[in-house]
């Protein structure tokens, strides 16, 4: 059964191995190797803990996270949207995207936006974002990576 439920400090470790794992398995060919190195470097607790205190949210099936997600209030933005590779292709990220969406439409948001990897911008306009211009993400890490910036009206 495939549940989605809200991330705790706890899980940090979980959702930073997700996080690593679908860059690994999905950027393959997007980015550099020097590039997919440096963004999967570190440990959840260099920071990635901390946005367990956002609305941070994991897919589980049978109670095991598999996905992961975050809305980011303050600039009406989602991220952190990935899949562990051994659940990629079965709806889970779009299940993922449209509660993160509902929960920003019922917190009063217009409309959200989010910076796309390189390889999944076509997913997200699939998913009814707008978005054609390519930019450089920069991250607070430092590690700077070209996005798509995208954006998407909820009324």
């Amino acid at each position: 059964m495939f549940e989605i439920r809200r991330a705790r400090h706890s899980d940090s470790q979980t959702a930073f191995d997700i996080r690593r794992l679908a860059i690994q398995h999905q950027c393959i060919g997007a980015y550099t190797e020097t590039q997919l190195l440096a963004w999967t470097a570190g440990a959840a607790e260099d920071g990635y803990h901390t946005l367990m205190e956002k609305h941070f949210y994991l897919g589980c099936i049978d109670a095991e996270p598999v996905a992961t997600g975050m809305l980011d209030l303050e600039n009406s933005e989602i991220g952190a949207i990935f899949v562990h590779p051994d659940f990629m292709q079965r709806g889970i990220g779009r299940r993922i995207l449209d509660h993160l969406e509902c929960l920003a439409r019922g917190l009063g948001l217009e409309e959200v936006k989010l910076d796309a990897t390189l390889n999944a911008a076509d997913f997200y306009r699939r998913c009814g974002f707008v978005g054609e211009v390519p930019a450089i993400y920069h991250s607070p890490s430092g590690l700077q990576l070209a996005c798509v910036p995208m954006v998407k009206g909820l009324l």
